[in-house]
């Protein structure tokens, strides 16, 4: 398979010389900007949007009441808070916010209906996530005060949906495909391509939706494309970085990928066996291989520079095959140890599968690759139907995530434990929100094996400026970027 997906590649990049070869560079003679993306926004009401491309431009076209800052503590955008007992919250909006894009006042009345709505809205996503609010109240038009049924430390954390108007909210406005905030873009056209315009200085933006990360490439080179960023193979990003006619960044990537585990499997359920997992896979190895630049080792879901890791030191579990033979041996197991690891059909992820199938096998791990479709592989995981998996957690910034994914009260539907861990420690430690704790308790249990942070990267035609890939992926700089 790897040999095979090789060769593949070599095909590729012989087309792309051939295809460049023939073509001259195309010039749009416009001051618009194009940027080329692999999928475009799904939803554009932020109480709905799920998918990273509706979430990236949603950042932008609306504004929340906090954000979070460079080490993932809330930080105030909108609002400030003050916080008057644990269930009651009270923010103050800043003077000169930006009106709405239709020209209204953004006030208080707007944050309470925005927050009202989740209690009426019946497919919404984020709608458990404020169950908690028992009422809001306008004390004036700057003023609104949250109270809440039982005590949150982190509530303040959870108000980053971008606030819409109370008017249109009560008209049953489609924000999903005509949005109206206070954000530093605003939608214009909404067609074969999604334009928008920064309100500041009136600079078009267009996303144009290219599925094929070839042809993606291909129009950046040829200048019909702007910018580009993420989903491409990394065969494909180290051509870019050769092409002396565009410009690549790349940066320090936060979304953590993972192996997750069946805790109720029986062999799986022992600790030296996940151990001779997590040391069976040469992790510095993949990313030197077929990662992009400034791809780094995870040890935790949450990045180092994440506040909650600020001086933790977690031993890695660097590759040691004998040792993985040792321990399944120490465990009972007879080898060779056969497991079933479960992807989706995805290029890269399958690529990742048959390497890690490699690596497993001079550990005595015998790995069985099961590539699915994305519906049938994601329902797999959410119900506990599998042995391995992997996945990437995208755009965590808060610390509840490892209640959600590894607390006993949050098996699916309750949370995100999919493999089904139980660890009264753990959930001691959770509860008192001991995060070093909990932290080294979760990497000497391994509910998952942690892989890596994917670097980011962008790539751009030389007169772009003011433009740089995010951590998180996401394209805030569409805010600033410009052309020189």
């Amino acid at each position: 398979m790897q040999r095979k997906m090789s060769f593949i590649t070599f095909v590729l990049a012989a087309m792309h010389v051939t295809l460049l070869a023939g073509c001259q560079k195309y010039t749009s003679g416009t001051s618009e900007i194009n940027f080329a993306i692999a999928q475009m926004p799904q939803n554009l009401d932020p109480r709905y949007a799920t998918d990273a491309a509706s979430e990236r431009v949603n950042r932008l076209l609306y504004q929340p009441l906090v954000d979070f800052d460079a080490v993932s503590k809330p930080s105030p955008i909108l609002a400030r808070s003050d916080v008057l007992n644990d269930k009651t919250y009270r923010f103050v909006l800043n003077n000169n916010i930006a009106r709405f894009h239709n020209g209204a006042a953004l006030t208080a009345a707007d944050v309470k209906a925005t927050y009202d709505s989740f209690a009426v809205l019946k497919d919404s996503p984020h709608t458990a996530e404020f169950s908690n609010i028992d009422s809001i109240q306008v004390e004036d038009k700057n003023t609104v005060l949250f109270q809440l049924k039982q005590p949150d430390s982190h509530f303040v954390e959870k108000l980053i949906i971008g606030i819409l108007p109370k008017n249109l909210i009560e008209n049953s406005h489609d924000f999903s495909h005509k949005p109206i905030g206070n954000g530093p873009l605003k939608l214009v056209n909404w067609q074969n391509k999604l334009s928008l315009q920064r309100v500041k200085d009136g600079q078009i933006i267009n996303l144009q939706e290219v599925k094929d990360p070839t042809v993606r490439v291909l129009k950046l080179l040829r200048g019909e494309a702007d910018l580009i960023q993420g989903d491409l193979p990394p065969e494909l990003v180290k051509h870019l970085q050769n092409k002396h006619e565009v410009l690549v960044k790349t940066s320090i990537g936060a979304n953590y990928s993972y192996l997750g585990l069946n805790m109720q499997d029986p062999v799986l359920k022992q600790l030296k066996v996940r151990q001779a997992i997590a040391y069976a896979i040469n992790r510095q190895a993949i990313i030197d291989k077929v990662m992009v630049q400034n791809s780094r080792i995870a040890d935790s879901i949450l990045p180092p520079e994440h506040y909650t890791n600020l001086g933790a030191h977690l031993l890695p579990y660097d590759y040691n095959p004998a040792l993985s033979k040792k321990l399944l041996l120490e465990a009972g197991v007879k080898l060779p140890l056969k497991l079933t690891y479960k992807t989706s059909t995805d290029a890269q992820r399958v690529r990742f599968a048959t390497i890690l199938q490699a690596q497993m096998a001079a550990a005595g791990i015998d790995l069985t690759i099961k590539s699915l479709d994305w519906g049938t592989f994601f329902a797999d995981v959410k119900q506990g139907h599998f042995q391995l998996f992997g996945l990437t957690w995208v755009g965590i910034k808060t610390p509840e995530i490892y209640a959600k994914a590894f607390g006993s009260q949050h098996f699916p539907p309750s949370g995100f434990n999919r493999g089904r861990y139980a660890d009264a420690e753990l959930d001691a430690l959770l509860a008192d929100e001991n995060w070093p704790a909990a932290t080294a308790r979760i990497h000497q249990q391994l509910p998952y094996i942690p892989l890596w942070f994917e670097g980011q990267f962008a790539a751009m035609q030389k007169n772009i400026i003011h433009y740089s890939p995010k951590a998180d992926g996401n394209w805030d700089d569409l805010e600033i970027i410009k052309r020189n």
